[in-house]
Formats: C-alpha cells, sequence, structure tokens
C-alpha cells in the first residue's frame, strides 16, 4: 500500500514543467558548447565535424567565425560550409577581422559557428566579448555551435591560476555555460596533446617549445583534463535531474552521487553529519541534511529544538543543505524515501536507533521501514557518536515562561454550564442518546479555543453532568444500569480524545500561524536589505528589526582599523562599558559567543554573538533587556540566527561593493599614474632635447651659422618652450579641477571677442590652415569667464588643428537656440572612431591617428569639458554629416538679465 501511495503521489516538478514548458515556447535558438582542456585538443575539428554531419542531413550551416590556426586538416573541414565575410576593423593603424554579427543575423540560417567564446572584441565592435554575440545571434532564433576551453570558465579562474601560474583574461560567464542545451566534452590524455604540440599541430615550434616549458606540462594538463570532467559532469547531473523532476520518473539513476542524511533531536545526529561530510567528500558529491516536521515536533523540549537546531547549522557550516520540510504521510520513511526519488539521491545516511524492541513493534521503525522500501538507494545505518557529557551550548536560553490564566479554565466551565442548559432543553424533544452530542461539542470548543488543559477540566466537567442529570438515577452520581455505566466510560473516553485531537489541531494551527508570521517578517526585512545601498542604512535596518521582532536592545560592530567600534543600535548607543567591550573583542576573535548567559565573560551586560558569512567574520551583534538571566528563548535564538545571517549576508555586500569601488579608484589612478609619467617621459622630454639641441647648437656653432640658421634656431627655442609652457598649464589646469580649486569669476562677455582673442593666441598652431569665421548676429552677451573660455576655444582648436591635414579648413560657427548659444568648432580630418566619441574627453586619452599628428597630453578636451561644466555649459563630440571631420559643440545658458533685454528690445 504504501508503495502505490507514492507511484500515486509521485507527480512532476512544477518548477521543472515551467523550465521546459519556457525552453519549448522560447523563440531563442539552441547553443551547443564544445569543450576542452586545453588548447589543440580538437574542439574547432569536431565542431566542424558536427557541423558537417547536419549540413548533410539538409540543415542550413553558415560558419559566422571559425579559427583553423593554419591547420590543414581543420580547413579542410571548412570547405562546402558558407562562411560568411568577416568585418574588416582599423584599430591602432593595424586591420583586424571580426565576426560580422549584422552579416549573419541578416542571412539568418538555422546553424552558425562561432568559434572562440571567450575572444575579447576589437574595440568598436557593438559588444565587448563573442559571448555577447552568441547570446544576441540566440535571440535571433539562430542554433549555434562554440568552443572553449576550460580555464576560461569565470568561476574556475582562481583554480586554474593556482594550478599552472597563469592568470587567464579571457573568461565567460558560468551563466554561459549552464544555459547551454547541450555540453560535447572533447577529451584527449596529456601524453597525446604533448604530442600534437611536438608536431607543430597546436602552436608554432618555438611558441610550442615554450609552451611544453610551462603551461603544457603533464601535471597541469593532468589538473585542468579533471576539472573540465567535473564542470562537464556537474552540468550534465544538472540536466539529468531536471529531466526526471519533469518527467516524474522516480530514481535514482546513479549517474553521479548524491547523499542524504537524516538529523532528528538525538544528541547523535551531529555525528551522522560529519560522517556525511567524510563520506561526501570521498566521493566527490552533494549533500543535504533533511528532518522531517511531524506533530511530535511539535512537542520537542527547549533543548531539543536547540540541539536540532545547532545540527542543521553545522550541516551548513560543513558545506550541506539544510532542510526541514513537513511530514507528507503516516511513515517518515516514506517521505524520506519521496525526496530521495525526487531528487536522484543515490545513499541516504541515517542514524542506529536505541528503542527498544517493543517500542519498534508497537509504533513501527523508521530505520527497518526505510531499509525494507529504499529500493536501489543505499543505505547507511551509522550508530553516531555520543557528544562529551560537557558539550551543551555555548550560550544558555531562557526557559519559556507560561504564567498561570485562570480565564481558560473559568470560560471551560462556563461553555460546559451552557451545553448544560443547552441539553435539558432539547432532552425532551430529542431523547438522553443525543445529550451527549452537546457536550462534545462544548468540549471541541474548548479545546480549539483554548488548548488541551482547559478542555481536560471541561472534559471532565461534562462527564460529571452527563451523569448527574441525565443517567438514571438523576442527580446523583451513582449508576445502577450497567448499560449506562459502559456509555458513560465511553463518553468520558471520547471526549478526552477529542479534547487532545481538537487542541493538537489549535497548536499546529499556532504554530503555522507564527511561522507565517515570522516567515513573512523575514522575508520583509530581506526585501528591505535588498534596497538597502549604503552601510549606515543596512547597519539600521538590521539594529531595528532585531529589537522590534526580539524586544531587546541591539548594538552593532564592525571592526574599523583593527579595532571594534560601534556602528549602529536601538535604541541609539554609541558606547559600550569595559567589561562589553572585552565580551565583543572576544568574540570577535574567537568566532564564539561571549557576554550575558555565556560561558565566556558571563558578567558583561550584554550577550554578543559573531555575524559570519562564507568569508568569516564580518561583525559582533549585542543584545541585552532589562531582565535577569538568560536573555532569549530556544525559538528566539533561532530567530536571531536567521536576522543575523540575513544582516551579515547584507553588510558583506555592501563592502564588498565598497572594496570594488577601491579596486576600481585604485586602478583608475595607476592608469591616471602610468599615462601621465607615460605623458611626462615623451610630452616634457621632446621639447627640452629641441631646446636643449638648438641653444647647444648655436653655443658651439655660433661662428659657423648664418643669420637665417640662428633665427630658425632661436624660433625652434621659443616653439619648444611654449609647446612646453602649454603641457606644464594643462597639468597645472588639471589638478585645479581635480581638487575644485577652480571657480569661474564670470561677467557679461561678447562671445565674438573672446574667439578673436583665442584666434590670435592660437596663430601659429593654425598657420597652416584655413579659418572659416560664421557668427550670427543676435548674439546676446554672455556670463563666462573670458580666461577660461579663452583656454577651452585654444584647447578645442588645437585639437582641430592637430586632427586635420594641412590647407584644410577650420570652421567657427555660432547660432542661437531657444535659451541657448550654440559654438561648433569644424574640421575636414578624418572624424572621431565610431567608438572612441565618448573617450576623447577622457584624461590622458589621445586618438590614434598615425605618425602626422603632432604629439600632446591627452588633458586638453578633458579641461575643456571641466571649464565649461564650471560655466554651466555643456561640450560634446561627433562627426560632420555633411563630408569628413570631427565637430565640437560648446552649448552655453543665456543669462536672465540677457533674455529680459531682448524682451524689452
Amino acid at each position: 500500500m504504501a508503495s502505490q501511495r507514492r507511484d500515486s503521489d509521485q507527480r512532476p516538478s512544477p518548477e521543472a514543467l515551467l523550465e521546459a514548458a519556457r525552453r519549448a515556447d522560447s523563440p531563442a535558438g539552441h547553443l551547443k558548447i564544445f569543450v576542452g582542456a586545453a588548447p589543440g585538443v580538437g574542439k574547432t575539428y569536431e565542431m566542424l565535424s558536427s557541423a558537417q554531419a547536419r549540413l548533410r542531413a539538409g540543415i542550413d550551416v553558415v560558419v559566422g567565425f571559425v579559427e583553423t590556426h593554419g591547420r590543414a586538416e581543420t580547413e579542410a573541414l571548412v570547405r562546402g560550409l558558407e562562411v560568411v565575410p568577416r568585418k574588416r576593423i582599423t584599430y591602432k593603424d593595424q586591420v583586424l577581422e571580426e565576426m560580422d554579427l549584422d552579416a549573419v543575423i541578416a542571412r539568418r540560417p538555422k546553424l552558425a559557428l562561432v568559434d572562440e567564446l571567450a575572444h575579447t572584441n576589437v574595440p568598436g565592435s557593438r559588444h565587448p566579448k563573442r559571448y555577447l554575440d552568441v547570446e544576441e545571434l540566440l535571440s535571433h532564433g539562430i542554433d549555434v555551435y562554440t568552443a572553449v576551453n576550460i580555464q576560461h570558465i569565470e568561476s574556475l579562474n582562481d583554480v586554474v591560476a593556482q594550478i599552472t601560474h597563469v592568470r587567464v583574461r579571457e573568461t565567460v560567464p558560468d551563466s554561459i555555460f549552464d544555459r547551454a542545451d547541450a555540453i560535447e566534452l572533447i577529451d584527449l590524455t596529456p601524453d597525446d596533446l604533448i604530442q600534437r604540440l611536438k608536431e607543430g599541430k597546436v602552436y608554432v615550434p618555438k611558441q610550442a617549445e615554450r609552451a611544453l616549458e610551462h603551461y603544457f606540462s603533464p601535471g597541469n594538463l593532468t589538473a585542468l583534463r579533471e576539472l573540465a570532467l567535473r564542470r562537464t559532469a556537474e552540468r550534465v547531473d544538472e540536466q539529468l535531474l531536471t529531466h526526471m523532476q519533469a518527467n516524474a520518473i522516480a530514481g535514482p539513476w546513479a549517474a553521479g552521487e548524491r547523499i542524504l542524511v537524516c538529523v532528528s533531536e538525538d544528541p547523535r545526529a551531529a555525528g551522522l553529519v560529519r560522517y556525511t561530510k567524510r563520506l561526501a567528500d570521498r566521493v566527490h558529491a552533494p549533500w543535504t541534511a533533511i528532518t522531517i516536521e511531524t506533530r511530535r515536533s511539535l512537542q520537542l523540549t527547549d533543548a531539543e529544538r536547540d540541539r536540532l537546531a545547532d545540527t542543521l547549522r553545522l550541516a551548513e557550516s560543513l558545506g550541506g543543505e539544510a532542510l526541514a520540510i513537513p511530514a507528507g504521510g503516516r511513515h517518515i520513511a516514506d517521505d524520506l524515501i519521496s525526496f530521495a526519488q525526487a531528487n536522484n539521491v543515490t545513499q541516504i545516511v541515517i542514524g542506529k536507533s536505541n528503542r527498544s524492541r517493543l517500542f519498534e513493534i508497537m509504533r513501527g521503525s523508521v530505520v527497518h521501514d526505510l531499509v525494507r522500501r529504499a529500493g536501489n538507494i543505499s543505505v547507511h545505518v551509522i550508530a553516531g557518536d555520543e557528544p562529551p557529557p560537557n558539550a551543551n551550548s555555548s550560550v544558555q536560553t531562557r526557559a519559556r515562561s507560561e504564567p498561570f490564566q485562570p480565564r481558560p479554565y473559568l470560560t471551560a466551565v462556563l461553555i460546559t454550564a451552557l451545553g448544560l442548559g443547552i441539553a435539558e432543553l432539547i432532552q425532551p424533544w430529542f431523547g438522553v442518546e443525543n445529550v451527549d452530542l452537546v457536550f462534545l461539542t462544548a468540549v471541541v470548543g474548548v479545546a480549539a479555543r483554548y488548548g488541551l488543559w482547559p478542555s481536560l477540566l471541561a472534559s471532565v466537567l461534562a462527564s460529571l453532568c452527563y451523569n448527574f442529570f441525565f443517567l438514571p438515577p438523576i442527580y446523583t452520581f451513582t449508576i445502577t444500569d450497567p448499560t449506562n455505566i459502559a456509555a458513560f466510560f465511553f463518553f468520558m473516553l471520547i471526549a478526552i480524545l477529542v479534547s487532545n485531537l481538537a487542541s493538537r489541531v489549535r497548536v499546529q494551527a499556532d504554530s503555522a500561524i507564527g511561522r507565517i508570521r515570522t516567515t513573512e517578517q523575514l522575508y520583509a526585512f530581506s526585501r528591505k536589505l535588498a534596497g538597502t545601498a549604503t552601510l549606515d542604512d543596512v547597519l539600521w535596518a538590521t539594529a531595528y528589526q532585531a529589537a522590534l521582532m526580539l524586544k531587546v536592545r541591539v548594538v552593532l560592530l564592525l571592526p574599523q582599523n583593527g579595532k571594534l567600534t560601534v556602528m549602529a543600535g536601538y535604541p541609539p548607543e554609541d558606547q559600550l562599558d569595559d567589561a562589553d567591550l572585552a565580551a565583543a573583542s572576544w568574540a570577535w576573535s574567537n568566532d564564539r559567543a561571549a557576554g550575558r548567559g555565556s560561558d565566556t565573560l558571563p558578567g558583561a551586560k550584554r550577550l554578543f554573538l559573531p555575524m559570519r558569512t562564507g568569508r568569516g567574520s564580518i561583525g559582533v551583534i549585542g543584545i541585552d533587556d532589562d531582565r535577569t538571566g538568560p536573555l532569549l528563548t530556544p525559538d528566539q535564538r533561532r530567530l536571531l540566527d536567521a536576522l543575523v545571517d540575513q544582516g551579515a549576508l547584507a553588510i558583506e555586500r555592501v563592502l564588498l561593493v565598497e572594496d570594488m569601488d577601491k579596486v576600481k579608484r585604485a586602478m583608475e589612478q595607476d592608469r591616471l599614474r602610468s599615462a601621465l609619467l607615460t605623458s611626462i617621459s615623451h610630452d616634457l622630454k621632446t621639447p627640452l632635447a629641441s631646446v636643449l639641441g638648438a641653444a647647444s647648437t648655436m653655443r658651439d656653432l655660433a661662428a659657423g651659422l648664418s643669420e637665417k640658421e640662428k633665427l630658425d634656431l632661436l624660433a625652434t627655442v621659443i616653439d619648444e618652450s611654449e609647446r612646453l609652457n602649454r603641457f606644464i598649464a594643462n597639468l597645472l589646469d588639471m589638478t585645479k579641477l581635480e581638487s575644485g580649486a577652480i571657480v569661474p569669476n564670470t561677467a557679461p562677455h561678447d562671445i565674438g571677442e573672446i574667439i578673436g582673442s583665442a584666434l590670435r593666441r592660437a596663430s601659429k598652431i593654425l598657420a597652416r590652415h584655413k579659418i572659416s569665421l560664421e557668427l550670427a548676429a543676435d548674439l546676446p552677451m554672455l556670463e563666462l569667464d573670458a580666461v577660461l573660455f579663452e583656454q577651452v576655444l585654444f584647447n578645442v582648436l588645437d585639437n582641430a588643428a592637430k586632427y586635420s591635414p594641412p590647407d584644410t579648413l577650420i570652421a567657427i560657427r555660432s547660432r542661437r537656440d531657444g535659451q541657448s548659444v550654440v559654438l561648433d568648432v569644424c574640421d575636414e580630418g578624418e572624424g572621431i572612431p565610431p567608438g572612441e566619441v565618448e573617450h576623447v574627453f577622457d584624461k590622458f586619452y589621445r586618438v590614434q591617428k598615425g605618425d602626422h599628428v603632432r604629439p600632446g597630453t591627452g588633458l586638453g578636451l578633458a579641461i575643456s569639458r571641466g571649464f565649461i561644466e564650471a560655466m554651466h555649459g555643456q561640450i560634446w563630440a561627433g562627426n560632420r554629416n555633411d563630408r569628413s571631420g570631427a565637430v565640437l559643440t560648446i552649448r552655453l545658458p543665456i543669462p536672465l538679465q540677457s533674455k529680459s533685454l531682448d524682451t524689452a528690445a
């Protein structure tokens, strides 16, 4: 019967069915990844072989991008396949080839081949990484075959670096690997791969020799091969489990090991968890600790509840998954087997029972039932280790105080009296045979509302009333008829049983309601934490929520400069006494509870608990109240653990974001420092060398130089000195901008006058160019800092002259656009590459245009943007629409005074 019940209950997993339906209904293409342990194992070869087979089957196949590396056998497989021409992109005076994504999408084949999934695209491409190109192809319904080496998987990057001592820079997110519809592992033994390398089938001879000495050692290749096998096996195992759940297939299919350990409140359960951890490590299998919540679970003592919660926390700390699921049937063994079959568990670990044989005969044995019904699942029955006598919790918990309340008992008496009155009224019409139902109804009502003990009182009173008022002789407790004795006995028995069952239902309902309320509060707390972005907000939310749910005072301490510091509290509190600080420091240093109610420094006012994440302790939480003795009940301790875990994860998330920002800032500083040193080494050294050369020539060869040659040398000294002066001025201006030291000294100015002054100052730079000036006649006066704006125009004109050929036109045009004045500076150069338009205003950024371009610092436009924004304007760059060339546009607001003058005119 049990097996029939399990078969009837075996239904497909809703999550697996939804996933299968999503994949079936999705218009996206299918992805197949060919995975290898190292370059040269034959991924591209196998991908092309599979594509040729699909082509022979009538499938429309094109090559989006395949790198043959000059291997004849690989090039032979490309023949016969349609190859989409590659896109040619110019970058740093080199022409590079990339996959033409738009051409492949426009071609819309059934299957596209895209090699080297982890490749970084040339700047200027639509996507920075090739796996993003693959995702776009899939979104257009195109199936994709691609190839990748295991060292490029993001989660394995650190492991590969540790094995090979080479940090792989090009990585692919694990989500791409996990979303693949098919994974094919291309495996080759290390000896065969090394032989291919020696034969020149992987790299050219010199490169192959270096690879053999470093990356392609037998040890490295063996470790990488194991990584590839394991990662592929994990993905295949996930697909197998999803297939079994979607098709309601009862496990196990022992394609991979999965272990389940059954825990309870038994003191030996912790030993079972440790045994399972060792077993899982030996077979390299995932494992889960599970407890089944039955009606008996509600009757556990506080110590037993604590022990069970500690066992589940132990399982999580050892790397397992901890679950508590409600009982679905009468037999715990059936629930365990149903879970095991649904999750493809191959081994179950359970503790040996120490109950008597008589108890097992009367109540049954979970162990015996599990062994008999497990089928193909292996069952390990372990005696477990007895804990040491002093292995108690390090934190004392407070007993749940339930003071005696007379009201439920008085209400039980009144309800019984009311039932008696109703029974007296209906007896003449319905007879004494139905009177007992009235009393049973009263008993059930008391049990459902007030619990077990008031209902037992109601049961006794109802039995006595039934005997005294309705069983002859009435108005006495004497029973003369034997049948009435039986009736009275069974009435009392049924009343007690019904009251017991009804009170159990009430306890279960109250427990469920309390659990739902707690879950809702924890869920609201988690959502609040997810929406916080600063550390102060996270700390405040954690302290407030803990104080609200536990009715205690809370302080949170985090390490600051090597010392624990109070960061938040509710109610707010900034200082702790010496005893509390000592307890908090001990809890932080030893990763254990300390302070009030613990076995370490119990004289402290507060109880301090470490806040842990997977990376270790990140802080300490302290709690206290005005009562004496232990602070928390076992249920409150478990609730505090949940709150602390959520708060610790949120704190870690914020700290990680801050660390990432610091790393980004440090990288930016390093990049700027490197760019500055490079710029100084070139742009400072070059004019100094020219000045030094010209001056030394005039000193040493003055007698032999003509007057014209001397003037030319003097002009060189002056020009290079002016160039050096501009360079130093740019550095000083950028330093002032970043420090916020520049405050514009604005006043009404005619923009035409400032443009004329800038043109005169830049006359030497613009000497080899034609200048066109087109200024609108109706331009109002603008609030400008004349010095700063002239410097902006000088930098913009210098940039235009630098990136446009000699004898070309530089046009300066102005116009009024609504409440602004717009100024355009246009040149006739090659323009700005599409991917670099936004970067031209970055510090030390210079567009690569070849040797004809005069060198610069890459600061001019960055300074111009800073000056313009300081004057509440805007500046941006773009390319001309009428011809080749760049255009830099400046937009300045018209002040209110000028607007009013225009209106009056």
